[in-house]
């Protein structure tokens, strides 16, 4: 089977569940695990290089308001690639090519690829994007074992937190404007031991504004930039810092642990709960993936 991927969470987990040898193509930005890296890049950004995250913001709402791709696939490479499955998304035009771009594009070129869409709003949606990205592949025994392996880790991460105080946590999207966190995320929190001061698990992440955010009365604010790494992340959480006086702000490697969709959200879970509830007598700290700014 030849695969392509064009979102970087679904290049993860075709990896994860033992399928990287069968992908050909990826995007841009499918850098986990590094062998991706070593595939050929048929998706590239519009956005300019650059931007300052409200820049950036008001780019991205420009052409989404005008109906304009914020990504570029190049046809030809698909065409040369010969896909059998080419694994996209519908749940964002911020993260991925619009899966509606993918199948013209297709149709256009006569490729007779099929077209697997990942539409996870949860949880256990991406736990089931797992599963069903190990049926598509043939791949149902890797799938199934990370599967079993993720969720004794959050069953592990639960019990540890389990009757402990929940503080309020709010996690911050983005930092300019400032946005509530959705999908996923306030789950995230709520499994970690806290309690999500701002956002609605299941639902799109939301504008907000900082009276909304002060007002919201966090006991740790947590930012988490869709895009950014941990040094990105914390470049952003000292602009906000001062907002939040006597509050612990924490930066964490966004893309890496909480905007995609993939096996990692788990490691993003534990590293909440580390900083929640650090249990140094058992060894359990906040690690190298998290970072208190101002501390």
């Amino acid at each position: 089977m030849r695969i392509v991927s064009l979102i970087p969470s679904a290049t993860e987990i075709l990896f994860a569940v033992g399928a990287g040898d069968d992908v050909v193509g990826v995007t841009f930005e499918c850098d986990h695990p590094p062998a991706a890296r070593e595939r050929r890049v048929v998706s590239t950004s519009a956005l300019p290089e650059g931007l300052s995250p409200r820049e950036t913001d008001d780019f991205v709402a420009a052409a989404v308001s005008a109906g304009e791709d914020l990504y570029r696939l190049d046809a030809g490479a698909l065409a040369e690639l010969d896909a059998d499955l080419v694994v996209t998304q519908d749940l964002c035009a911020v993260c991925a090519i619009d899966v509606g771009t993918v199948d013209e594009a297709l149709g256009f070129l006569g490729c007779r690829a099929e077209v697997a869409t990942i539409d996870p709003h949860t949880l256990d949606d991406v736990l089931a994007s797992i599963t069903e990205v190990g049926r598509l592949t043939g791949r149902q025994s890797g799938a199934a074992g990370l599967v079993t392996s993720l969720r004794t880790r959050l069953a592990a991460v639960e019990a540890r937190v389990s009757g402990r105080p929940r503080p309020r946590v709010l996690v911050l999207e983005w930092t300019d404007p400032p946005f509530a966190p959705g999908h996923w995320i306030p789950e995230m929190v709520a499994r970690a031991g806290g309690e999500p001061a701002l956002g609605v698990a299941g639902t799109r992440s939301t504008r907000i504004t900082w009276e909304d955010a002060v007002d919201s009365r966090p006991d740790v604010v947590v930012c988490a930039p869709c895009g950014f790494d941990l040094d990105g992340s914390a470049a952003l959480a000292a602009e906000v810092r001062d907002r939040f006086p006597g509050v612990p702000v924490w930066a964490v490697d966004a893309d890496g642990q909480f905007a995609r969709p993939g096996p990692r959200l788990v490691d993003g879970v534990e590293a909440l709960a580390a900083i929640l509830h650090p249990d140094p007598d058992s060894g359990v700290v906040p690690g190298h993936d998290v970072v208190e700014v101002g501390a």
